[in-house]
């Protein structure tokens, strides 16, 4: 299996695209004008507390206020609060927290004007990026990402990650990480620590206490709001959650990019450093790979999937529809069954592809056809779950209602992915159309057919910006055509034609259908 993480990069910002067999599975765009990101720590003060709502609003310098509920204050909040304010008035000079008396932890379900007061300093964390119109969701309860490990101030605490499923594995990082624990942290054990050295593990934690150090020094004397912690490079931020072992190939347009990537890989992962290429941005690498004609595809109402199955995707404020749809298949009843599966599986492994892809969030119900057996009702449970086991994101499958319906809900911490597939008509006529790519995939895809038929001189009438479109730049879309087949094709702008229309003709000027 080929995983490759494709990056193109811009003045002002970086995509990145997450393939599987070169088909898209993950979009994700960092943007330069973005001021907060998951992880993102803030010395901010409490602006507003609700007791209705038992939360309280947080102003962190964005437009709309910070929301804090009171379960996301964190059990050892006093002890948390008790440090921050000896940092901020220079009482502690010294930020381990090995010295350090904890408070009793506050109740499980107090109310939140017992713990937070108006105006009250508060250092909190960003754990869901703004979002419409609302402000970031945050938290009081900290946590220091690192490649193998997060840290936890003030807990003691050590747990392993549930997708190491061995016990004996499981064990010895517990062994060793409570060997090398700082006092006054928990620690939590990512996935991608099995099997990995005492050293190593003992090096992540040891970078992520001198950002803790850093955090605190920052703290002192800060106006509020103040961010007193960012991920120093979204890039390398993207690399520690996504990259392991598996992929193939990383794929950059940008030299300072390439270079920060492959420093990074040959820190954590000497053994893949080869993997990291170099593409020359004189030719769009998105386009090489064929990310940009997937990303056309796949983001509009309607997304089409093989044998003509199709998606309709809807989006309402209270939640997201998915209606499948078999297309022209057979309506024998025989086989209605068998079609309704088939569509049905088929469908599956394309919503969980889109799921990820636009980082949908939420509750997502999606109408699958109807099934009369119950067997074949628990097959496609049991194959939405595994097509969704890669999905990083926290989720939850039902099964199958009585009427087909399939509800889950994932979680979403970052703004959807929504990219404008269809783009305004240069005839002037007001209406959206097609994007180039996607009338130039059908015109490659008609051509090859007649190609393959043995036409031998064949002429491509087209609208003169689909005319253009094909002819300039380096290699053009023609010399591609001729690379490929070794036949030169005559392409001949016409005024009269409409955007979308085009037609080929062989050498004695008959249209080619």
């Amino acid at each position: 299996m080929d995983k490759e993480i494709i990056i193109r990069s811009s003045a002002t910002k970086i995509d990145y695209a997450l393939t599987k067999n070169g088909r898209l599975v993950e979009l994700h765009k960092d943007e330069e004008k973005t001021k907060f990101a998951v992880s993102d720590i803030f010395i901010a003060k409490s602006r507003k507390v609700l007791s209705g709502l038992n939360a309280t609003f947080v102003d962190v310098g964005y437009e709309k206020d910070g929301f804090l509920h009171y379960h996301d204050l964190g059990v050892k909040y006093l002890t948390q609060l008790k440090f921050t304010k000896q940092v901020l008035s220079g009482r502690r000079k010294n930020f381990t927290l090995k010295d350090i008396k904890f408070e009793k932890d506050i109740e499980k379900h107090g109310a939140i004007e017992d713990a937070v007061s108006p105006t009250q300093p508060i250092l909190v964390q960003v754990v869901k990026e703004p979002i419409s119109t609302k402000g970031p969701r945050l938290s009081a309860e900290l946590s220091l990402p690192g490649r193998y490990v997060v840290l936890v101030p003030f807990s003691d605490r050590i747990s392993i990650s549930q997708k190491i499923e061995d016990r004996e594995e499981k064990s010895r990082l517990k062994r060793l990480v409570k060997s090398i624990k700082p006092e006054g942290f928990g620690v939590i054990v990512r996935t991608v620590a099995k099997g990995k050295l005492v050293a190593e593990l003992d090096q992540d934690l040891q970078n992520l206490v001198e950002k803790w150090d850093t955090m605190c020094n920052k703290i002192h004397k800060a106006p509020f709001p103040t961010k007193v912690m960012t991920e120093v490079s979204r890039t390398n931020s993207l690399m520690r959650d996504v990259f392991n072992d598996t992929y193939t190939s990383i794929v950059v347009d940008d030299e300072e990019v390439f270079q920060e990537i492959k420093n990074y890989l040959k820190t954590i992962a000497p053994h893949k450093e080869s993997i990291v290429k170099y593409h020359n941005p004189r030719t769009s690498v998105f386009e090489k790979f064929g990310i940009e004609r997937q990303i056309k595809t796949s983001f509009g109402r309607t997304v089409s999937m093989s044998k003509g199955a199709y998606l309709v995707i809807e989006h309402t404020e209270a939640m997201h529809v998915i209606d499948v749809n078999s297309g022209n298949r057979s309506n024998k009843a025989d086989s209605q069954e068998d079609t309704a599966l088939e569509t049905n599986m088929i469908s599956a492994t394309e919503i969980a592809r889109q799921l990820r892809l636009r980082d949908m969030g939420g509750i997502i119900v999606v109408d699958f056809i109807d099934m009369r057996k119950a067997e074949n009702r628990k097959k496609l449970y049991e194959h939405i779950r595994d097509e969704m086991a890669d999905d990083r994101a926290k989720h939850k499958i039902l099964p199958p209602s009585k009427f087909g319906l399939i509800q889950i809900t994932r979680q979403r911490v970052r703004q959807e992915v929504n990219i404008k597939t269809r783009e305004e008509n240069p005839d002037g006529n007001g209406q959206e159309i097609q994007a180039p790519i996607l009338v130039i995939q059908e015109i490659t895809e008609t051509l090859e057919r007649h190609l393959k038929a043995g036409v031998k001189k064949i002429t491509l009438n087209a609208h003169p910006f689909i005319a253009a479109f094909i002819t300039k730049g380096y290699p053009s879309i023609r010399s591609k055509w001729f690379m490929n087949h070794q036949k030169w094709i005559k392409v001949v702008p016409r005024d009269a034609y409409t955007y979308l229309e085009y037609n080929f003709k062989d050498k004695d000027g008959n249209d080619l259908t």
